[in-house]
């Protein structure tokens, strides 16, 4: 594209922007908090200051417009949830002791409440806290966080814009109540709820917000009549309020589809819509209403949850078309920023030319001051910036590091019998039993045990050169020793090695895999105080030698228990990591299934009886579309068993799922033909077992009886009882008692604790099991 006439000035801005600081200084005083080590004010302060810091760096950055709001302690649509003051029955009594340890009793728990649901924020891998919701429900106003971090900005001299999610998303992410009907509809409780954001936007307006941005990305997912008439009643009540800030209705994650003319009509001042994974949907259907004159659009021309350099003359072309399809048009990232790294300047171990094809949270605001620059100046105002990119573009494509022609030879032979095990599951299933010989609701694990200051130590240690690779795997033995002995002293029927040599359940396999690149401060937040750095897969995939079986059969030498090969799946290892963007996922996903193949080979030949390949991301990756979901479950489905499917009929493989909804992919967790499945169920109330009961899945399960997300430790009764709702569902013969996810983020003292229960819960209830 060529632009030689100066058009009206497009501001540049983003929606969000990592919380964290450049150290993890959130996570530090948060956990510091927690433990009693930093007072509530401390934690205000650092949280002011984090605050400060991205407002004046976004400002120095060149960004026009900054969000606020977007900031928040553990989630943001918990803090929605305060907003409007949705507190669940059993927290009111703690937020109104100290609002501060009630949010956080919400986000986590105490001994003796349960914390909300946790689940996928959508396609990603950012956890949010469900929202419980039912027909008595009674929404209060409560604007104080948003007013006072909007008033904090405009103190700084920056021109701010407060978001919040809007409160049809809000209503669909929302579950039932416990207690409350399943199918009770929480969008019934849309008029109950307006007036609460009416309110809100009242007293923003009062605090100086000229915009406010609502973000509605439930609204890029299939949606029927009567939740896109609730979408048409929430913004004609909305943009027809007497005195209210300009509304911004944000979009994200993919196309606008069906809501896009309802809220093209809609009484609001302007929409911002991705225009990167969705740009040619939402061009299409933006011209198919006529466009948005008068209005403001936000393009999302910048991908925010990859760290691929924009190609900046395609943006420019898709902004030039946008031009005459809107009132002004200003410039964005497609998405809140939350969802890469912040800075890749803190990198120095990735080589420069590599580097310069990378762009995290700093690097696109660049990216978004650029275009904005370059559609309000024209193309020569941005000469240099293009030439580079151009540069930084040709030698991704051209590198040798993208392309291992051995590897591409190897995929393109795969067969459909690749895929398959030699056997049905119903005579593995015999074999199995025969060879490990397994009580009935055998317990286990889900793989990692708590990791230590210790083992950060040690690690670190191996790092700066204070000790040698030997001397490493000395502690690590030690470790691997302490839990063996640990799980059998506790009554553990299927081992775990504890994987204290992992940081990472993808990382550490993308640093032993060829195609991968490892960053050092490429931290992006999970959940909470969670935060992962997602290694990027930049080339093509392959494994120079065994990962894991050392470990592993170490392991194995100090019992007679079966003890599991722990591996991370395809579609995660994909879903978890910044995943290329130059070839089909597909693609990229059969090369990482032929390595971890020939790990769970290798696994196997050592004597290895029981292996798990956790597969939490299966569902995350999930298309938002329903008609994009076919082939998406075709490959990942077929990733798997291409990894599984070279293993004797006797050897066990297991899968892991977490922190999701499983409900409308049980088909697929059936296609994986895995022998047994864990899954997330503490949280969720055995609903996960249910679902799989109704389908008439045939094979192994084990929905989780103790939520390794909270720091409480459950009782042998409640586990019990668990265990028992689970019985309703699958049978004795194809129960499993385990966690419901690893134990790496808990400490030692309610790991012991919270196992010995589980093991006291699976006695109790086999001796309640009719004799057979």
């Amino acid at each position: 594209m060529t632009t030689e006439h100066p058009t009206a000035a497009a501001r540049s801005t983003v929606y969000g922007y990592p919380r964290q600081g450049q150290n993890r200084e959130l996570k530090k005083a948060v956990e510091g908090y927690w433990k009693g080590r930093v007072t509530a004010d401390a934690l205000r302060a650092t949280a002011a200051e984090l605050r400060r810091t991205t407002w004046q760096q976004l400002g120095a950055d060149g960004i026009d417009e900054v969000p606020t709001g977007d900031f928040s302690y553990y989630d943001h649509v918990l803090d929605t949830t305060v907003m409007v003051g949705a507190v669940p029955a059993r927290h009111r009594e703690a937020v109104a002791a100290d609002p501060l340890d009630g949010y956080f009793a919400m986000a986590r728990g105490t001994q003796d409440v349960a914390p909300l649901e946790m689940t996928k924020w959508f396609d990603t891998n950012y956890h949010y806290l469900v929202p419980e919701l039912g027909p008595d429900t009674v929404f209060t106003a409560n604007s104080a966080k948003q007013v006072a971090e909007l008033k904090e900005a405009v103190a700084l001299g920056a021109t701010a814009r407060p978001v919040l999610v809007g409160p049809v998303t809000y209503l669909l992410l929302a579950k039932p109540a416990p207690g409350v009907a399943a199918d009770f509809d929480t969008l019934t409780l849309l008029d109950r709820l307006l007036p609460v954001y009416a309110e809100v936007l009242g007293d923003l307006r009062a605090a100086g917000a000229e915009w406010v941005q609502l973000d509605e990305p439930a609204l890029v997912q299939d949606r029927g009549q009567a939740e896109l008439a609730a979408v048409e009643r929430a913004y004609q009540l909305l943009g027809t309020l007497a005195d209210r800030p300009k509304l911004l209705v944000a979009s994200y994650f993919g196309r606008l589809g069906e809501a896009l003319p309802v809220l093209a009509k809609a009484p609001v001042d302007g929409l911002a819509l991705d225009f990167t994974e969705a740009a040619a949907a939402n061009l299409d259907a933006l011209a198919a209403v006529g466009g948005l004159p008068g209005k403001r659009l936000v393009a999302g021309v910048v991908n925010g949850r990859n760290i691929w350099i924009n190609d900046l003359e395609k943006s420019l072309s898709t902004l030039g078309t946008l031009l005459g399809l809107a009132g002004r048009v200003d410039v964005a990232p497609s998405c809140s920023l939350l969802h890469v790294p912040l800075d890749t300047t803190a990198e120095r171990d990735i080589d420069p030319q590599l580097l310069r094809w990378l762009a995290f949270a700093r690097q696109k605001t660049a990216e978004v001051v650029t275009l904005a620059r370059g559609i309000t100046r024209g193309t020569g105002a941005i000469t240099a910036e293009l030439a580079a990119n151009r540069a930084d573009l040709a030698s991704r494509t051209h590198s040798p590091v993208t392309r291992d022609p051995a590897v591409r030879t190897r995929t393109a032979a795969v067969t459909e019998g690749d895929a398959r095990r030699s056997q049905p599951y119903s005579e593995r299933a015999s074999a199995q039993r025969a060879h490990l010989g397994l009580p009935l609701l055998p317990t286990t694990t889900i793989g990692s045990f708590p990791q230590t200051d210790e083992l950060r130590t040690a690690r670190a240690d191996l790092r700066a050169g204070r000790i040698d690779a030997a001397g490493y795997e000395e502690r690590i033995k030690a470790e691997i020793q302490e839990v063996i002995s640990f799980q059998e002293e506790t009554g553990l029927d299927v081992l775990v090695h504890g994987e204290a040599e992992r940081n990472d359940m993808v990382q550490y396999f993308a640093e032993r895999l060829t195609g991968y690149l490892a960053t050092q401060h490429g931290w992006v937040q999970s959940y909470g105080t969670r935060y992962v750095r997602p290694p990027v897969l930049a080339g093509d995939i392959s494994r120079p030698e065994p990962m894991t079986v050392g470990w592993t059969t170490y392991a194995q030498s100090l019992t007679d228990r079966p003890v599991k090969g722990m591996l991370t799946g395809p579609v995660t290892m994909l879903a978890w990591s910044f995943v290329r963007d130059d070839q089909p996922l597909g693609d990229t996903a059969r090369q990482v299934a032929l390595a971890l193949r020939d790990e769970v080979n290798d696994l196997e030949a050592a004597g290895t009886s029981v292996i798990q390949v956790d597969e939490p991301a299966l569902r995350e990756t999930l298309p938002l579309r329903a008609a994009d979901h076919q082939e998406y479950l075709a490959w990942a489905t077929e990733s798997f068993r291409l990894t599984t499917g070279g293993v004797r009929p006797d050897t066990q493989i297991h899968t892991h799922m977490c922190y999701a909804e499983f409900g409308d992919i049980v088909q697929a967790i059936d296609d994986l033909d895995a022998d047994v499945i864990s899954l997330e169920a503490a949280r969720s109330h055995m609903q996960v077992a249910h679902e799989l009961a109704d389908h008439g899945y045939p094979r192994e399960a084990g929905p989780g009886v103790y939520d390794i997300h909270s720091p409480r430790v459950p009782s042998a009764d409640e586990a019990a009882e668990l265990l028992r709702t689970g019985l309703k569902a699958i049978p004795a013969g194809r129960l499993w008692v385990n966690p419901d996810c690893g134990l790496k983020t808990r400490g030692w003292p309610e790991t012991r604790v919270s196992l010995e229960n589980l093991v006291s819960a699976a006695r109790t209830v086999r001796g309640e099991l009719p004799a057979s």
